[in-house]
């Protein structure tokens, strides 16, 4: 395990403005440990004393110390671990089983993923084993969730026999796992959370080239999308994923059909098939490469707001995402929301173009989205659909009838689900964040 770089205390100039660990003792005594997004700040503020559990220990510190690390989840990581092992004065004296948290993994043959603050009943341990203590709550929730990006898992005893939400958004193995995998993945994930995530990498690593090697590329492109995920998940990347060049250089010399040298990180044969598959349905020959989902949030037209997600070759991308704050006051309108969205967004010829734009609505918002492509000449190329949530009815320009998202295949189903819901989230989560400044004020 890493040590702690010791000074003097008041030396906050020498701690850098990165995330990382840091611990307050008096002489041998370990008193706090604590970690931080930002260390010079964060222990700049126990000075302060703007807590009152600083004035409980701050006037005894004689030496303070920091362990940087590449990202706050692996802060996260390495707090618990050295709480663990050096059991703090001050962070003992307010843990009461409601303070700190514990990831939970159960012991079943399909282990499920869940966090509490009790793990040490005899009760809780013959039914799943406990990694912590976590003191940040909302941290450890969120690396769950990221986590999940790399290594999806169950959340519940028994799954459906249909797919969940979860499922089309490749968080949840769904209804007929791979035994196999499934447990190899939640052994993965137990690793990372004891902070053994390079490991993970390495065996990542190891595990694809020899996938590669034996021509299985289907399972080897399987293992490189964890891979990327979980390196860009340790590392706190905000780069996409695609540019991490480094993996892909490991298996040219092993890849002879050249499945991984021509793509981005979706694997061309699985995002190939499902292209097809979608020009066919829209009824055109050009390539759907970039597709961009709208919808709109609103409480009766009080703090409307618009999502733009971005989907690459099936693949969401975080960073070309676009929020909007509607300017149209008055009654709610979803058809007026959805025209002023597109018309401020065709508006950045700095945006790459999309091949498609689906809107979530039925026809009302489709006419509308096609009003708005009449108007602007550069948006003459791109395909426009709508999808109802009533009876998932897909409604596609230029066809006379909608089609049910049931009848078609399952990709397709599965990738319109996606945008969906993500647009949706994504225009919530602002429109969320809008109220609640509205209601401050």
């Amino acid at each position: 395990m890493k040590r702690f770089k010791l000074f003097k205390k008041d030396s906050i100039s020498k701690f850098p403005q990165k995330p990382g660990v840091y611990v307050f003792k008096k002489n041998k005594d370990f008193l706090y440990i604590g970690k931080a997004i930002n260390l010079k700040k964060r222990t700049n503020s126990h000075f302060r004393k703007t807590n009152y559990r600083d004035n409980l220990f701050m006037d005894q510190v004689k030496t303070m110390g920091y362990i940087e690390t590449s990202s706050e989840i692996e802060a996260l990581i390495l707090e618990a671990n050295l709480i663990k092992k050096y059991r703090p004065k001050y962070n003992i004296v307010w843990k009461d089983n409601k303070n700190y948290f514990y990831v939970g993994i159960t012991k079943a043959k399909l282990p499920q993923i869940f966090w509490t603050h009790q793990s040490k009943t005899k009760e809780a341990k013959e039914k799943a084993i406990f990694i912590g203590p976590f003191v940040d709550g909302s941290a450890i929730k969120s690396t769950l969730k990221v986590l999940r990006r790399a290594f999806p898992y169950y959340t519940v005893k028994k799954h459906s026999k249909v797919l969940c939400p979860w499922c089309h958004l490749d968080l949840c193995p769904g209804p007929n796992p791979n035994k196999e995998e499934y447990q190899k993945n939640i052994k993965r994930l137990i690793s990372v959370l004891m902070g053994n995530g390079s490991v993970v990498l390495k065996n990542l690593k190891r595990e694809m080239k020899i996938m590669s090697k034996s021509q299985k590329f289907e399972r080897a492109a399987k293992i490189r999308d964890q891979l990327f995920a979980l390196e860009k998940i340790l590392k706190n990347a905000r780069l996409p994923i695609f540019k991490t060049v480094n993996i892909k250089r490991q298996i040219e010399f092993t890849d002879p059909k050249n499945v991984f040298r021509k793509t981005k990180p979706k694997t061309l044969s699985s995002w190939k098939k499902t292209e097809s598959k979608l020009k066919k349905i829209l009824k055109t020959k050009k390539n759907v490469s970039r597709i961009e989902a709208y919808d709109v949030s609103n409480i009766c037209g009080k703090f409307a707001t618009g999502s733009m997600v971005v989907f690459l070759a099936g693949k969401s991308k975080k960073e070309l995402y676009r929020r909007f704050k509607i300017k149209i006051s008055g009654k709610p309108n979803d058809t007026a929301m959805i025209k002023e969205i597109l018309s401020r967004r065709l508006k950045h010829p700095e945006w790459a173009l999309p091949s498609l734009i689906l809107i979530d609505g039925g026809k009302p918002q489709l006419n509308a989205a096609l009003l708005v492509k009449k108007e602007n000449s550069v948006a003459k190329k791109i395909m426009i659909a709508s999808i109802a949530k009533k009876y998932n009815k897909l409604y596609i320009e230029d066809h006379k009838e909608p089609l049910l998202l049931k009848n078609l295949p399952r990709e397709i189903f599965n990738l319109v689900l996606q945008l969906r819901d993500e647009s949706h989230r994504f225009a919530i989560t602002y429109h969320k964040k809008l109220r609640k400044k509205g209601l401050l004020s």
